[in-house]
């Protein structure tokens, strides 16, 4: 989620900023949107499985004070805010790294330093030379320390451009992209949702062996062209499909790596684990799809055809989690979740009355499921 959710958004939505002529704050804006669409499915998910097991939330009294948790930590937001207020000023991604890694040093230090001063002798540890040489040489070796693990870090991703950089220049010169992209048009028979297909298919066995940014750089390449010569889709909403498709493998088995990893903090089985967060992350198909075939929310348009985009495709997507999972405020049948099945088709349909229907069915089920389980609470009188 962090690599589709702004204002960060990894390194590839500079490559896409780059690649398409696109300011990154442009980017970052047309990403929002998609962005609330994925997190509120994952969110719809879990919040469905949690009824689904009478899971119950924590006491109110439990809960951490959002004013205490700001007022102790609110200075952890200034490199945040220094790195949006740089990319802002259309500075250069490399520089507003650079500054933003000193802002986060001169934050620690100055936290730390407001703490040893003033607060420290306070609770008893008062400041001496020695004390204070032991200090600073401790920060030193962490700042040392965590500029390593930041080069360690750096080294996989710069290996894999590198490598992909290879590839682009390969594809170029032997015109192996042209090559792919009459491929794609072949197998696809000229149909769109099956060259998206392709390209998803293509992007899981690509993520099986590259990091998220080099696999968008290589499927790029090779069916960029493809979709925006042959299919006539938009530029920029191409780049944000392929990028989008290259995250799956994270949470796809049997190469789920951010599945695996959650299995091992969670200490649960990691295939299980895998399937789940495959199950969760299937706004990943889905949006994408929302974006070629209802442009507006990514290009723009009249304000009302953007909202009535948003809006269905935020249904669509509720609509499509309650009927995998069979419940939504009771359990569902077998028709209604097949209904919603067919609506949600109607609703990616780029036609305002077929959308109107999709939705109407939608509404009626959603409705009938809400109904059915004001039944179940309702007492039987006698």
């Amino acid at each position: 989620g962090g690599q589709i959710m702004p204002p960060l958004m990894g390194a590839g939505a500079f490559l896409i900023a780059e690649y398409t002529n696109t300011p990154y704050l442009e980017i970052v804006k047309i990403s929002i949107l998609p962005a609330i669409m994925y997190f509120a499915t994952v969110y719809l998910f879990v919040h469905i499985i949690a009824l689904k097991q009478g899971m119950q939330g924590m006491a109110k009294s439990e809960l951490p004070q959002m004013r205490q948790v700001m007022k102790d930590g609110w200075h952890f937001l200034l490199p945040l805010a220094v790195l949006v207020w740089l990319l802002a000023m259309s500075m250069s991604p490399m520089r507003v790294g650079y500054y933003a890694v000193i802002t986060m040093v001169a934050v620690a230090v100055l936290r730390y330093a407001l703490w040893y001063f003033f607060v420290a002798p306070k609770q008893g540890q008062p400041v001496t030379v020695e004390r204070t040489k032991v200090v600073v040489w401790a920060g030193l070796v962490k700042l040392v320390q965590g500029l390593e693990l930041g080069a360690r870090n750096a080294v996989a991703v710069s290996m894999a451009c590198a490598v992909a950089g290879i590839i682009v220049g390969v594809v170029g010169l032997t015109g192996l992209g042209l090559k792919f992209s009459s491929m794609m048009l072949a197998f696809s028979g000229g149909n769109l949702v099956l060259a998206l297909l392709l390209v998803l298919l293509a992007s899981l066995i690509l993520g099986m062996g590259l990091p998220v940014t080099a696999s968008y750089i290589v499927l790029i390449v090779l069916v960029g062209p493809a979709l925006t010569a042959e299919f006539g889709v938009p530029l920029l909403i191409a780049h944000l499909v392929v990028f989008w498709y290259s995250q799956d493998s994270n949470v796809t088995p049997p190469i789920a790596l951010a599945g695996f990893a959650g299995a091992a903090i969670a200490g649960s089985k990691p295939m299980e684990t895998g399937f789940q967060a495959w199950k969760f992350a299937k706004g990943l198909y889905l949006i994408p799809l929302f974006m070629v075939f209802n442009p507006e929310i990514i290009i723009g348009g009249p304000v009302l055809v953007v909202v009535w985009n948003a809006v269905i495709a935020l249904l669509a997507l509720c609509a499509f989690a309650a009927s995998l999972e069979g419940y939504l405020f009771t359990r569902m049948s077998w028709l209604p979740r097949l209904a919603i099945g067919g609506a949600i088709v109607g609703v990616f349909y780029p036609s305002l009355w077929t959308e109107v229907a999709g939705v109407t069915v939608m509404v009626v089920a959603i409705a009938a499921n809400w109904q059915a389980s004001k039944r179940e609470t309702t007492p039987v009188a006698g």
